[in-house]
């Protein structure tokens, strides 16, 4: 029976998955560092909380039958992100909390969209977040690029530039020139980079109702992009004013200043980046890598001010997250970076014949007690196919029992040593597989 693959929902091979896992590990490392703490929330959510801050219902995976919701009749979906949820998380835990509560969060997360190159139905992300009580300073805003751009800059992969905007520079500006439908102007603003400036100012008359004036100051605002204090000089230039719009622009300003002055180049003031979902309220943010800006954005975030908040008390926050999976396809698609074997082993114990399969056994089991991950060879072929065997996965090194005692051959150098299973180590970076640029 031949098998076809199910469109959207990746599964990487052993060595792929490796690349995946060793990202995921450096994006932990990373976040811990940085004071946040993980926590996982459960993959299914009321379909009412899901749908509440502009996501479409065709986006949502629905379980029509689900037992332990609310209620019975209660519909229940996927979540599609892991935003929705944390907002639920800390109301439903406030009490627990201390706050300002720093987290990450990394799991699957489900979106029923046309899968198309590095678009999944079934993809993994990694968010950090800051969720304060009642307020939460602007530095944080600073703050969490910044993490991400670190996270990010320790892994074998191009470059990462962050793409700054502010919703409040959008939102004043569209008032100050009379856009009535802010919400739909921003999204379709957002979608300039697929769609180009000709269809978006043609969609914002049709759909948002603007003038064709209205589109073109707003085209105008989104064309301005900087690194400094310069940008907020290009908008004023458009002739607006608006409180709000200042105040956007100032913090636009601290945002990008700030952020470059402890890493170089880590931000850059882009004001076609609007985000479309409605929960953001301040800095938003979207990340490309440099060379592979076609796969878009692979990091993006925002300030959001009301979505979490209980009618008495508001958590107010400001997070991104990055698409794992995204980032992965890219990277083992055009082969840019690999692991350096295709399994964990280090050390693989060949069998003389199988009466000694259980010493062989032993041996392993005492490098695998000192942290040493090993396994034992298959069959007790001719240690020439057995060298094979460890050499087709990678595996570094080849230990042997021979009359002369214990030996551990490098099969990358043809380096042959006694060695005690109690004492032997390899070299640090040969413990366990690492990732390597491989163009």
């Amino acid at each position: 029976m031949k098998i076809a693959p199910l469109s959207g929902f990746p599964e990487w091979l052993p060595q792929d998955r490796i690349v995946e896992d060793r990202i995921l590990d450096a994006l932990r490392r990373t976040f811990e560092l940085h004071g946040f703490s993980g926590i996982e929330t459960r993959a299914v959510e009321p379909l009412d909380q899901l749908l509440r801050k502009g996501e479409t219902s065709k986006e949502i995976y629905v379980l029509s039958r689900l037992q332990g919701g609310p209620s019975q009749d209660s519909e229940m979906g996927l979540h599609f992100d892991l935003t929705v949820p944390l907002a639920r998380y800390v109301l439903e835990h406030a009490g627990k909390l201390d706050f300002p509560f720093k987290r990450y969060q990394m799991q699957k997360v489900w979106r029923g969209e046309r899968p198309q190159d590095g678009r999944f139905r079934e993809f993994v992300q990694a968010d950090v977040d800051v969720v304060g009580e009642q307020t939460l300073p602007f530095h944080n805003e600073v703050e969490l690029p910044l993490v991400m751009v670190d996270a990010l800059s320790g892994l074998p992969i191009p470059r990462v530039v962050v793409r700054a905007s502010n919703r409040k520079i959008a939102q004043g500006f569209y008032e100050a020139v009379g856009i009535e439908d802010v919400g739909e102007t921003l999204r379709i603003v957002d979608k300039l980079d697929k769609i180009g400036p000709a269809a978006v100012a043609e969609t914002l008359v049709e759909k948002a109702g603007t003038t064709p004036q209205q589109a073109d100051l707003a085209l105008r605002l989104a064309d301005v992009s900087g690194s400094d204090a310069s940008v907020a000089d290009r908008v004023r230039e458009l002739g607006q004013r608006s409180d709000l719009l200042e105040e956007g622009l100032d913090e636009l300003v601290r945002l990008v200043e700030g952020a470059n002055a402890l890493i170089p180049g880590s931000v850059v003031a882009d004001l076609k980046i609007a985000r479309g979902l409605d929960y953001y309220t301040g800095s938003v943010y979207e990340s490309v890598l440099v060379g592979h800006e076609d796969l878009g954005s692979i990091c993006s975030g925002g300030r959001y001010d009301s979505l979490v908040s209980d009618g008495k008390r508001t958590y107010p926050g400001v997070g991104l997250s990055i698409g794992v999976s995204r980032l992965v396809s890219r990277l083992i698609g055009k082969a840019t970076v690999s692991a350096t074997r295709k399994v964990p082993t280090c050390v693989l114990i060949a069998v003389n014949d199988e009466g000694a399969r259980a010493a062989a056994t032993a041996t392993a089991m005492k490098l695998r007690r000192r942290g040493i991950p090993t396994d034992v060879s298959p069959t007790a072929a001719k240690f020439g196919k057995q060298i094979k065997f460890a050499d087709r996965r990678g595996i570094p090194f080849v230990w042997f029992s021979t009359d002369e005692g214990e030996q551990v051959k490098d099969i990358r150098t043809g380096e042959q040593v006694e060695a005690d299973p109690d004492a032997w180590v390899p070299e640090s970076s040969d413990y366990f597989p690492q990732l390597k640029e491989t163009k």
